[in-house]
């Protein structure tokens, strides 16, 4: 961990990109990175990609950040996906109906099977509901207001059944990848059979490194590539010199600096689309009663200091918009709820308006490195705009790997602001606004919930809406969540980046997606 005190003056990556010119010299950027490049180009027939976030299981219990799904997704399937529209698409399934309020209808393809050609089962399915539903710190369990019951039909048929109408959850089964069942434990997977177009051949979750072969009996085909290289590159300089020198074919998550100095090459491409993922500078709602955080006036007043405008225009490049709700305006039913506005002398007379005046108070913001693309950036801004207005603020930065999550839940240390990114992968506002906001009290007590976001006006408003079968009815309760949510100010300001990716041009049919994912297996090699 990496404690920066606010006053602190650091070079921007802006500035350093542009001071050692990216398209100078791989030994010096790789240099003042503080570790060593990738070494050795692509074998023949291999892609290799350079995350920015070490991927640590290739199952997603509690790995979900945002390139991981590519790579998960490619060894593991679900009964759906969500597809370029974010809407649900057919995969194990080839049926999937609403067939009662409280009853889905599925049917497995007649063609599938695992990577050694054992058949999928029914009970592959239960059995991953049940692993996902009682794995501790699950980042998808949120998203069930109630796990369903699998009841079989007959030997490719069964049912999902639930106790009260669950209309989205073929959006949310999505995210169920189906393993065998008696291999199938409730924690993260770093081994095993998939239905997926490739297989694991070599793995290390310590160094995020990962070798996935061609799977030749894929039950859709064989995919094009014959292998995929997975390394984790933490610095982004890093991952610009590899693309740069083909040491790396693929890279995710970069920053506009970077973009620039890529845009124009003619052995790179580069992919932009309007994300679904959410970056935030939430609240810390774990206070206690008397701390200023716990008003949702201080809350706003802080917002105030914040010139959103000129990080998203300046410090991110373009690359981001504003929010303008609690979730993604990307996603299917997202509403505009407001606006986030800089006023510091409204901030500064709010603030004194509840007793708080220049110097008392001090915050924490904390941050995991990677967390979104310019994150440093952002962070450092920040300090300076509550600095105008009299706020003091200790950045303490994570690095990938260590005990963010301790904190978060605060159980290592003291926090006030969080600088975290939310995943939308099922492509629905419903579900992210109950994965976020739909904290209980009994979930608080385990520090199950999103940073202590607990909300009675919010819980009632999103079991009316998970209740109602009615698509236009459901939309208006949806529509009246976010409202609420966006009221009681649970962010200091939030942004929609674009998903950024770089790729070089032997490597065809690169499809991204809203979702910063794309179908590895449609991935190819120039002839």
């Amino acid at each position: 961990m990496r404690t920066v005190m606010s006053q602190t003056a650091q070079i921007s990556r802006r500035t350093l990109l542009k001071a050692l010119g990216v398209a100078g010299g791989a030994a010096a950027v790789s240099g003042l990175a503080g570790c060593a490049g990738p070494t050795g180009g692509p074998p023949p027939g291999s892609v290799t990609l350079g995350l920015n976030r070490s991927l640590v299981s290739l199952d997603n219990k509690l790995n979900q950040f945002d390139a991981a799904v590519t790579v998960q997704r490619a060894v593991r399937q679900g009964l759906t996906r969500i597809g370029p529209d974010l809407t649900p698409v057919p995969v194990l399934a080839d049926r999937f109906e609403l067939t009662s309020p409280t009853q889905w209808t599925v049917r497995l393809r007649d063609d599938i099977h695992y990577s050694d050609g054992s058949p999928v089962r029914i009970e592959d399915v239960s059995t991953a509901l049940e692993m996902y539903a009682q794995v501790n710190g699950s980042y998808l369990a949120a998203f069930f207001p109630e796990w369903p019951t699998v009841v079989p039909v007959d030997d490719r048929t069964f049912t999902l059944e639930t106790e009260r109408p669950l209309p989205v959850l073929d959006y949310l089964m999505a995210n169920i990848l189906v393993t065998p069942a008696a291999a199938n434990i409730p924690e993260e997977l770093q081994s095993g059979l998939g239905t997926g177009p490739y297989v694991v051949t070599a793995s290390n979750r310590g160094t995020g490194e990962y070798t996935l072969r061609r799977n030749d009996r894929y039950w859709a085909g064989a995919p094009h590539v014959k292998q995929v290289q997975v390394r984790f590159v933490p610095e982004e300089a890093n991952r610009v010199v590899g693309l740069r020198s083909g040491e790396l074919d693929l890279i995710d998550t970069i920053t506009p600096d970077s973009a620039e100095q890529l845009q124009g090459l003619p052995e790179v491409r580069i992919e932009r689309v309007r994300g679904t993922r959410i970056n935030q500078l939430f609240y810390n709602f774990r206070k206690p009663k008397d701390h200023p955080l716990a008003k949702a006036s201080v809350r706003q007043a802080l917002s105030l200091a914040v010139d959103g405008r000129r990080l998203a225009d300046e410090i991110l490049a373009g690359s981001a918009q504003s929010a303008v709700g609690p979730v993604a305006q990307t996603l299917n039913g997202s509403v505009k709820c407001g606006a986030y506005h800089y006023d510091p002398r409204r901030a500064k007379q709010m603030l004194e308006a509840e007793g708080i005046n220049d110097g008392d108070l001090r915050l924490t913001l904390i941050w995991e490195s990677g967390e979104f693309a310019g994150d440093t950036s952002v962070m450092e801004a920040v300090v300076q705009m509550l600095g105008d207005i009299g706020v003091g603020v200790t950045l303490r930065q994570f690095e990938a790997g260590g005990n963010i999550s301790e904190w978060r839940q605060g159980r290592a240390g003291d926090w006030d602001i969080l600088g975290n990114g939310y995943a939308s992968p099922v492509g629905a506002a419903l579900p992210i606004l109950q994965g976020m906001y739909g904290g209980t009290p009994e979930r608080e007590r385990t520090r199950d919930t999103y940073q202590g976001y607990v909300n009675p006006d919010v819980l009632r408003l999103l079991d009316e809406a998970y209740a109602e079968v009615d698509p236009a009815r459901r939309q208006e309760i949806t529509a009246r969540v976010q409202q609420v949510v966006w009221d009681s100010w649970p962010s200091m300001w939030a942004f929609v980046p674009n998903s950024v990716l770089a790729y070089r041009n032997r490597v065809t049919d690169v499809a991204l997606e809203a979702t910063n994912s794309y179908e590895l297996a449609n991935v190819g090699l120039e002839a």
